[in-house]
């Protein structure tokens, strides 16, 4: 592998513990396993609605292609994995992956991420990793490649390049 990208990535480790105490509370992942277990459909609505792509923001440019798009995704996997999933991308600890990563790496993340915050995530992994570049996109959401996609792929494109 010459080169990797994360956007809107998880790492170093996402939910608050004794290491990590500035990090989100496990709260806040139990009430999405709660959210997911009480009405799968609903939450598959409810998430890509507001807070994944931003469309909670005042100004907002709503797509329903999009929620829809997320919503068949999420229904056409397994509830379990998706359950699971969870712990997995809030609970491990990916802080010796990202020390271990020696091709360049574009890190980038919107600003306003309501799901994978900026400071949790992205600020904490370019401290990490040894090559890194670090591209933030101000008032961008989580789901900022699938909104902005041309500004997004742009910039994947520039690195790619490089």
């Amino acid at each position: 592998m010459a080169k990797a990208a994360l956007l809107t990535a998880v790492p170093p480790v996402m939910v608050r513990s004794e290491a990590n105490p500035d990090g989100i509370p496990k709260e806040v992942f139990d009430g999405f396993r709660a959210a997911l277990t009480a009405n799968r459909a609903q939450f598959y609505r409810d998430v890509p609605s507001g807070p994944f792509y931003g469309f909670n923001r005042d100004g907002a440019e709503v797509s329903q292609g999009l929620i829809d798009n997320w919503w068949r995704q999420g229904m056409a996997r397994g509830a379990k994995a998706h359950y699971d999933g969870i712990a997995a991308f809030s609970e491990t600890d990916f802080t010796q992956d990202l020390q271990s990563i020696t091709v360049p790496v574009p890190i980038l993340h919107g600003e306003d991420d309501q799901i994978v915050p900026i400071e949790n995530s992205a600020h904490k992994a370019i401290k990490l990793v040894r090559n890194g570049e670090l591209k933030t996109y101000p008032g961008l959401s989580h789901g900022f490649f699938a909104t902005h996609p041309d500004v997004v792929n742009a910039d994947l494109l520039a690195f790619a390049r490089k």
